[in-house]
């Protein structure tokens, strides 16, 4: 999993005509949950924008006024118009607990049903994944080689050493959908 550099300073004035001055400044209100202590402080919004604008999900190394936290991204919070940065919620992280994050998915393999005709669809972009986050992987990788005509993969056909996946276990990640030409080679 990639890592990501990011620093903050704490933050003293709360509310919300505070946090529109902050965000007046270019920065943003965080808070980082995690082991007991709650920490509220601010980020650049320059700072954040390779974290939030990317597919892959990251591990922050923060430095809040000096002292060092590992944390991921729990939450984001946008304006509902114009799209600027609002919040964000961090989550520190340690090799003891295990925590639960969505992680893309990504196919792999030319699927049988797609030689036959078929259409191949991903039906699942971000799966929840909970792991220590050391082994938290940067893609969950699913081969779809032996995927045949009308055939679908679920959550529960999915298996991994290092991670588990606490999605509903009948959830499809990704099916190969019959098209008019695969049903009109059928029928001939």
């Amino acid at each position: 999993m990639k890592t990501f550099e990011l620093s903050g300073q704490i933050r003293k004035d709360f509310g919300k005509k505070a946090a529109k001055e902050l965000r007046k400044q270019d920065l943003v209100p965080c808070n980082l949950y995690g082991n007991g202590d709650n920490i509220t402080f601010t980020v650049n919004v320059a700072d954040v924008r390779k974290l939030i604008y990317t597919p892959d999900t990251m591990v922050v190394e923060l430095t809040i006024d000096g002292k060092k936290h590992n944390a991921v991204v729990k939450e984001l919070q946008f304006h509902p118009v114009k799209e600027q940065l609002l919040h964000i919620d961090f989550l520190e992280v340690t090799d003891k607990k295990p925590v639960t994050v969505e992680i893309p998915v990504q196919l792999t393999g030319h699927a049988e049903g797609v030689k036959a005709g078929g259409k191949l669809s991903l039906e699942v972009r971000k799966l929840k994944v909970s792991a220590i986050y050391t082994d938290l992987p940067d893609r969950v990788v699913v081969d779809v080689t032996t995927l045949g005509l009308g055939k679908r993969i679920q959550v529960s056909d999915l298996k991994f050493d290092k991670y588990e996946i606490v999605n509903v276990k009948d959830l499809v990640v990704a099916q190969v959908k019959a098209t008019r030409a695969s049903k009109q080679q059928e029928e001939a």
